[in-house]
């Protein structure tokens, strides 16, 4: 009677095991809800994806009143240029500050997350620069800084090449959405893309 007890109890705790493993989301599983969250999104909001190539083809430019985003296949962002903005691009082998100003909304929860673009006194400043067309970015202060650390988001730097980085009016504006990949420190760790709306301005 004791082995058999034993017996049942063991096959019990295999199957709560079994189950226990199925339960576990693996990576894979999370990357590819992230698809689906970022696919649901890119249906809800109307967008209209381009390729790459019709982007060059269009002077590397957006339609803003298509709804038009570029998708850069190898790291997963798409981008929408609102205004390419006054100035010019950030140079080869500089190195300058950045004002941003900036929305913060997680698709996958469907929350904003952060954000200062209604908070004039405390704009986001980051240092930017470009070597060789590969950039970089540290954040010296504001909400970014505060919520994950001084690491700019690689998905920030995508526009870089796109966009004119200057004082004067009109300041460049773009849309974002970053996979977990290019995001911040806690959509990385967590597994879930995010939503931005960013303008950039050169600082001093």
């Amino acid at each position: 009677m004791k082995k058999l007890f034993y017996s049942l109890f063991a096959l019990l705790a295999m199957g709560f095991a079994l189950q226990a493993c199925d339960d576990t989301e693996t990576y894979a599983d999370m990357k590819e809800k992230e698809r689906e969250y970022i696919n649901a999104y890119i249906k809800s909001e109307g967008i209209k994806v381009i390729s790459l190539e019709q982007f060059y083809a269009q002077d590397s430019t957006t339609d803003v009143s298509e709804n038009e985003y570029v998708l850069f296949k190898d790291n997963g962002v798409y981008m929408q240029i609102v205004r390419k903005g006054e100035g010019q691009p950030i140079a080869d082998g500089e190195r300058t500050e950045v004002i941003a100003r900036y929305y913060e909304y997680n698709i996958k929860e469907g929350d904003t997350l952060t954000g200062n673009r209604f908070d004039a006194s405390n704009p986001d400043v980051l240092t930017i620069e470009n070597k060789s067309g590969n950039y970089s970015g540290s954040f010296t202060s504001g909400y970014m800084c505060s919520a994950y650390g001084s690491t700019v988001p690689s998905g920030w730097l995508v526009p870089m090449p796109y966009i004119n980085v200057g004082r004067k009016q009109p300041i460049a504006k773009v849309r974002l959405i970053v996979p977990h990949s290019e995001g911040q420190s806690t959509a990385t760790s967590y597994v879930y893309p995010c939503f931005y709306e960013i303008t950039f301005q050169k600082g001093r």
